[in-house]
Parts: structure tokens; C-alpha cells; sequence
């Protein structure tokens, strides 16, 4: 217990950095910025001036003239503008306009004669059942593409502990900003929980997989996108009763993802609202010579409110799967994000074909409380609902550290797990 504090001691340190701005800061802007604004003018300026970016783009600019300020909108053209022009930043300046009540937007694209070039760690967790989870990834982008890197160690989200590389190729701009292309593959070398391998049947462990994704996004409206592609799965599976021979077995899918984000205010505002739903279809078909025939739904959803201080946020999941899908489809709840406080194994340690789970997440400044309820199961008869709550310190950047205990509810003695780490 004296080691568990002094790790909180030590990890929170990070944290003093990470406080929200101050009222005197947010006082101290030129403008307050809010929604009883209107837009006079839109002008775009500095080094790619006379590049011409897509019509759909220039529209949605252009609309914005006679429109309340909002915020959030302006932050997503900002995005899109440097995702077009390849640029370092967008930066956005907002001045008086010549009536009262009225602003001008300015974006200023930064100078781009550096090569842009990113390097994040976009999670780093440890877990004190489960030991340490690492994932970072580089980032360039050269002429309007982008070229991903990225190497993970992840024991969190799957059943099985998978570590290895990932490589992806993004084309943001195909003839129209509403038209997108990815490229994707993923190498990973497996390891196995005891749990894992006396509960499934040994010709469903594979020792790596490789995974290679091509695919395409649609913008159908600046808060809905559809995802579409295909995902070819390499499994390297042991042969029966030899220890080092192995057999190539394929998990071949046709993927889809429709995605809905909306926000509503922004972080000047005394109050904001985000909104996140997405559904995802993968659907193994003989058709494409898989060995593993099946079709995966999963939902999920993410309100989140904040008003001052306080923050409230309220998620949801629920899966299906019908058929035989390959480990690494199967749902997992138990790990840093769902029922926390359980541990993964002792609710099913080969993943299940159904699932179901809730939660809510509150925080004042720093300090956090959170519930979560769910259930895993194969067969109706093995549904079982559990909860578990927990307490945390989270900061208000998402690269800052958070620390976290989580109890699972029941009967009889409870060990409490220890989650530390950022971006999870």
C-alpha cells in the first residue's frame, strides 16, 4: 500500500502543468469570443495564398459569412485547411469587424518550409494486473500525403498481449476534400494468458498476425463520415502436436465504419457539449477466401457536458457477433476502459461474442469518480451483469498524466487495480 501512494506521489507530479486556464487568463483576450457574434469576413493568409483549395472546402468557408461564431466549426475548417495545404499550422486569429457585434476570421497558414514532422505517444498505461501498455507513432507529411509509423506494445485491449509495427499511407484529398484514402498494415507477434490457452481450443491461438487494410472515407455531412474498405488478416497458427511447424490461416473482411461527431459550444464558452456515436460493421465472407466466416456490429456512443469546473461524461457499448471470428475480433471488457477494477481473464478469458456496457465518468477540476456496468457472454444462460466504481486524478490536457483505483463490485474480498499512464 505505501509503494501504491508513493507511485501516485511521484506520477502526479506531472499534473501541476496541466491545470485549466485561469479566469484572468481568459480575461486578458483582446476578444470574447462567443455566440452573439457574427461573422463579417473570412480571409485566408500567408505562404499557400495562391494554392487553390477544393471547392467544397472554399464553400463551407464562405458560408460561414453572415453565420453566429462558432467555435467549433471554425476549428474543423482550420484542420481542414492545413490538411489540404499540407501546411505545419493553421493558426486562427479572430479581430473586430467594422459593425458592432461583428468579427473577422482570419486563418493564417504558417510557413512550410521545415518538414512537418510528428512524433506522439497516443497511449501510455500501466496496469497493475496486467503490466505496461506503450503505443507511439511519427507522422510527415509531404505534398498533401501522409505517412504514418508507429510501434506498440499493447496487453490492454485484446485478449492477447500483441506487439509490433504499424504502417499507414492517408490521401486526405482525392479530387474533392470529401473523398479520402487509407492504406494500412499491421504486424504483430502474439503472447498468450494461461487463462486464454487452458479455456480455448488450441487450433484458435496463432502465434503473429499481419494485417493489411485498404480504404476509403466519404464525407457526407461535416458531422457524418463513412468508412468503407477491406481487411485481409495473415494468421501464423501452430500445426497440432508440433511445437515450432505452423500453418498460414486467413481472416478476410469487408469492413465499415459510419461515424458521428457533433459539439455543440467550445472551451471559451461557460458551457459545451461533444457528442460521439459511431457503428462498426466487419463482415468474414468466403467470398474472399477467409477461413474464419462471421459478422461483427459493434456500437458505441460518448456524450460528454461540461459546465465550469464540472465535467460529465456518459459512454456506451454494445456488440454482437455472429459466426466464428478469430481472437482478436472478439470483445473484452475489463481493461482501462471498461469495468475498471476487473480483471479481463476472470470474466472471460477468450473474449466474448456478446457484449454490453455503460458508464459514467464525472470530474471537478482534477479529481475524478467513475461507474461502470456491463456483461460479456457466449450463451444467454452465462449473462452476468457486473459494476465497478473507482477514483482518479485526470488533467485537463490529454497528454497529462492520470492516475486511477477502480473496486470491482461484489461479494466476498475485492482487489482494487492501479491504472496509471496518459490517453487512456
Amino acid at each position: 500500500m505505501k509503494m501504491l501512494w508513493l507511485s501516485a506521489v511521484i506520477l502526479a507530479a506531472p499534473l501541476v502543468g496541466c491545470k485549466a486556464p485561469d479566469d484572468d487568463e481568459k480575461l486578458s483576450q483582446e476578444l470574447n469570443v462567443n455566440s452573439r457574434y457574427t461573422v463579417e469576413n473570412v480571409h485566408i493568409s500567408g505562404e499557400k495564398l495562391k494554392l487553390r483549395i477544393s471547392d467544397p472546402l472554399r464553400t463551407d468557408i464562405d458560408h460561414m459569412v453572415g453565420q453566429k461564431l462558432d467555435d467549433s466549426k471554425i476549428k474543423r475548417l482550420a484542420e481542414r485547411i492545413q490538411t489540404e495545404l499540407s501546411a505545419v499550422r493553421v493558426d486562427v486569429k479572430i479581430t473586430r469587424g467594422a459593425e458592432p457585434d461583428h468579427v473577422v476570421v482570419n486563418f493564417e497558414v504558417a510557413p512550410t518550409k521545415q518538414q512537418d514532422f510528428d512524433m506522439n505517444v497516443t497511449k501510455f498505461l500501466y496496469n497493475s494486473k496486467e503490466g505496461w501498455t506503450g503505443d507511439g507513432m511519427v507522422s510527415t507529411h509531404i505534398h498533401g500525403n501522409t505517412f504514418i509509423f508507429g510501434l506498440t506494445s499493447d496487453g490492454d485491449t485484446a485478449v492477447e498481449r500483441f506487439a509490433g509495427i504499424r504502417a499507414r499511407y492517408e490521401r486526405p484529398n482525392v479530387g474533392t476534400g470529401r473523398l479520402k484514402l487509407s492504406f494500412e498494415f499491421d504486424g504483430y507477434h502474439e503472447q498468450w494468458n494461461r487463462s486464454t490457452l487452458l479455456d480455448s481450443d488450441p487450433l484458435d491461438i496463432y502465434r503473429a498476425r499481419q494485417v493489411f487494410t485498404p480504404e476509403a472515407t466519404v464525407v457526407i455531412l461535416p458531422s457524418l463520415e463513412w468508412s468503407f474498405g477491406v481487411s485481409f488478416a495473415r494468421l501464423q497458427v501452430p500445426v497440432a502436436g508440433a511445437s515450432t511447424t505452423s500453418k498460414t490461416e486467413s481472416s478476410n473482411a469487408v469492413v465499415n465504419t459510419l461515424r458521428y461527431h457533433q459539439r455543440w459550444g467550445s472551451e471559451r464558452d461557460p458551457q459545451d457539449q461533444d457528442l460521439q456515436a459511431a457503428y462498426d460493421l466487419s463482415s468474414g465472407t468466403g467470398f474472399l477466401e477467409s477461413d474464419s466466416v462471421f459478422t461483427r456490429h459493434l456500437a458505441t456512443a460518448r456524450y460528454a457536458f461540461r459546465q465550469g469546473h464540472n465535467h460529465l461524461e456518459i459512454g456506451f457499448l454494445a456488440g454482437h457477433i455472429n459466426g466464428s471470428a478469430p481472437l482478436y475480433e472478439r470483445f473484452v471488457l475489463g481493461n482501462s476502459e471498461t469495468l475498471r477494477g476487473w480483471n479481463k481473464f476472470d470474466l472471460d478469458p477468450v473474449g466474448g461474442t456478446h457484449m454490453i456496457h455503460g458508464s459514467i465518468d464525472y470530474r471537478y477540476r482534477i479529481f475524478q469518480i467513475f461507474y461502470d456496468t456491463g456483461a460479456i457472454w457466449d450463451r444467454p444462460q452465462d449473462r452476468e451483469q457486473k459494476q465497478s466504481v473507482g477514483v482518479g486524478v485526470k488533467g485537463f490536457k490529454k497528454e497529462c498524466f492520470q492516475l486511477a483505483v477502480a473496486f470491482p463490485l461484489r461479494a466476498g474480498h475485492a482487489d482494487p487495480i492501479f491504472y496509471a499512464g496518459m490517453n487512456f
